[in-house]
């Protein structure tokens, strides 16, 4: 963030985030929806949801957003930023008509999750202001969205690559955007996006309204608040690194062999658990072991098509998935209500994604426990992780089976019960392989994910065969 803008954070920071910078006064927080003179039919969906009173962030930022201000808002993940942008660019766009392929708001945002997430929170509002709404990113058909956009669509929320290939080919014209948001700008940033971003500030109405929300305004962000924010009221309502009172905090120290029986202990537990893992193939190895041994488990990762994790998501919501293993895809714009569970399988190794991770949990202002499996060497570098996020979490020794265990993540033993056809899978053995990837243990038999053996001992075992069938052909 740059400098002015800084100095105006300390300000906020100590006034509860009410204020805003440069001459301009900023309207004061409120304290209902009902103070703020929002459309009747907004209070309308608002009451019918059950929403009467603002989080922080809205009662700070929704004033000066329906002002037509530009906006600087941080708050930590799960405090309510889709409201606060989302209403106030709502009010401001209605009764206005888009032109085809011409829309007159956008939200940028870097996830595909996080696109649906917010098109399915602000449907109901828009749909009672008769403002069309289309979503628009990749893995789904881009004919589709295109046929979105020429029919008119008042508000499209777009991750940027897909936003800028139908610019590309002429399917959308940002000119007549007047009210531009980005959600999650230093997720963007630190995704690559900022090329793609940049490109499309630049196409939408430059005297129009930005606002700019996100957990944690550093790095890259700075470059677009100095470049397109103009005297925005700045809204920490959060310090950047927070963690989330509401959350308890565990290490598991964890005996290299022991670790995937504890895992799977833990992924058995009675209610919905999010694991998260490094790498795609860690994730779907994972998956296929918990699912041969009886846990409805499924998995979320870039590699899936975009119609296999919005069905992942929603078996995830219904309860028809209790397991769900992901990358860190599923660390921002995930809100899956009263899940109160967080694994990380593979320890964050950046503070802020383990804030991200965490902030899975604890949603609305409920209360969550997030664990994380650590080897023993692995304890100085998370506790640095962990220090850096202002975490301090319990630790505690387990091995699988012990009451611990079952006391702190509700762990318990498995069914067994393959989910996909197949003879039951076999009690989890304590072998000495590597967690990622797994491979075979030493006496060359199946390792612990219950997969083939490794590459290795495959190709060696056919080498040897063809060895035996060519002296069988020569007569010895």
């Amino acid at each position: 963030m740059s400098e002015p803008a800084r100095a105006h954070a300390r300000q906020q920071d100590t006034s509860d985030s009410s204020g805003s910078s440069g001459t301009t006064a900023a309207p004061p927080a409120v304290a209902s929806f009902a103070e703020l003179g929002l459309p009747p039919a907004i209070l309308r969906v608002l009451d019918e949801h059950g929403v009467t009173v603002p989080f922080p962030v809205q009662a700070a930022a929704l004033p000066n957003a329906l002002a037509g201000r530009d906006v600087l808002g941080r708050g930590r993940t799960g405090s309510g930023k889709t409201l606060a942008f989302g209403l106030g660019m709502l009010a401001r766009t209605a009764g206005r008509r888009a032109q085809p392929k011409e829309p007159l708001a956008l939200v940028l945002v870097p996830t595909r999750e996080l696109a649906q997430q917010v098109g399915e929170a602000l449907t109901p509002y828009a749909e009672a202001l008769r403002l069309r709404l289309a979503t628009v990113v990749g893995g789904v058909s881009i004919g589709r969205q295109a046929a979105a956009l020429r029919d008119g669509a008042e508000i499209v929320v777009a991750t940027p690559g897909r936003l800028h290939d139908l610019v590309d080919r002429k399917g959308c014209r940002l000119g007549r955007v007047r009210i531009t948001v980005l959600d999650e700008a230093d997720q963007m940033c630190d995704m690559g996006f900022l090329p793609q971003v940049t490109e499309i500030l630049d196409q939408v109405r430059p005297e129009g309204q930005r606002m700019l929300f996100s957990a944690t305004l550093d790095r890259d962000v700075d470059q677009l608040v100095r470049r397109y924010l103009r005297d925005p009221a700045v809204h920490s309502v959060d310090p950047s690194s927070s963690a989330v009172p509401a959350i308890e905090h565990h290490v598991l120290v964890v005996h290299g062999p022991d670790r995937y029986a504890v895992t799977t202990e833990i992924a058995a537990r009675d209610g919905r658990v999010l694991l998260f893992l490094d790498t795609k193939h860690a994730v779907d190895q994972l998956t296929r072991h918990l699912r041969a041994n009886g846990v409805a488990a499924a998995a979320l990762h870039s590699g899936k098509a975009q119609p296999q994790r919005t069905r992942t998501l929603a078996q995830f919501r219904n309860g028809q998935v209790t397991a769900l293993v992901a990358t860190n895809v599923a660390a921002r714009g995930l809100h899956i209500d009263d899940l109160d569970l967080v694994v990380n399988v593979d320890p964050a190794t950046d503070p802020k994604d383990y804030l991200h991770r965490a902030g899975r949990t604890a949603r609305a202002g409920r209360s969550g426990t997030v664990v994380t499996l650590v080897l023993s060497g692995q304890r100085r570098e998370t506790s640095q992780v962990m220090a850096d996020a202002g975490v301090a979490p319990k630790v505690t020794k387990v091995r699988s089976g012990e009451a611990e265990l079952s006391r702190i993540p509700g762990a318990r033993a498995p069914s067994g019960q393959p989910l996909d056809g197949g003879p039951a899978a076999p009690r989890t053995k304590n072998h000495n392989a590597p967690f990622r990837g797994l491979g075979s243990s030493k006496d060359g038999t199946k390792g612990a994910s219950g997969g083939r053996s490794s590459r290795k001992s495959s190709e060696a075992r056919k080498l040897a065969e063809a060895r035996r069938a060519a002296r069988v052909r020569r007569g010895g």
